[in-house]
Parts: structure tokens; sequence; C-alpha cells
């Protein structure tokens, strides 16, 4: 089976966002996941995997939260891998 392409699997990982914020994906599902797409973090310059791994380790920690801190945000997490997902996609149309 080929690999999907950094275009496929950027559209994966926006579908697996909504399924994480609607709580149907967990967040350690989704980081093993996004951790997964090995296409599109190579054809991405490097930082955006170093920016990546950080908000998923962020994520991965947070887990252990289950409601909202003064020091950690769930929704503002999600919200910084939405821009995150929406870069990725500039930088790979562009």
């Amino acid at each position: 089976m080929p690999t999907p392409s950094a275009t496929q699997q950027l559209d994966r990982l926006q579908h697996d966002l909504q399924a994480l914020r609607e709580q149907r994906l967990s967040p350690h599902a989704f980081s093993a996941a996004a951790r997964g797409h090995s296409a599109l973090l190579a054809a991405l310059p490097p930082r955006y995997g170093e920016v990546l791994l950080g908000l998923l380790d962020r994520l991965e920690a947070g887990a252990l939260f289950t409601e909202e801190s003064c020091s950690f945000s769930h929704q503002g997490l999600a919200d910084s891998l939405q821009l995150w997902l929406d870069k990725a996609r500039g930088a790979i149309s562009g």
C-alpha cells in the first residue's frame, strides 16, 4: 500500500483534531497519529516538526488534567494545533 502524501496526512490530522475537540479521540491517540505522519513532517521545514512535537508533548502532559486550569487550557492547545495546521497547509501549498 502506498504511503499517503503530505497533503493527505495533513487532511487526516485536521480530521483527527476535530475528533479530539469533540472528545471522540483521546489526546494520546491524537498524538500517536500525528507523530506517525512522516510524509507530512518530511515535506515541511524542520522547525514545523519541532513546534508540532512540542505541542504534542504538552497535549500528552495535559491529558492528566481533566479541567481547564490557570496553567493549562485544552481549548488553547487545540487552537494552537489548529494554527499549526493552517500554517503547515500554507507551507505545503505555497
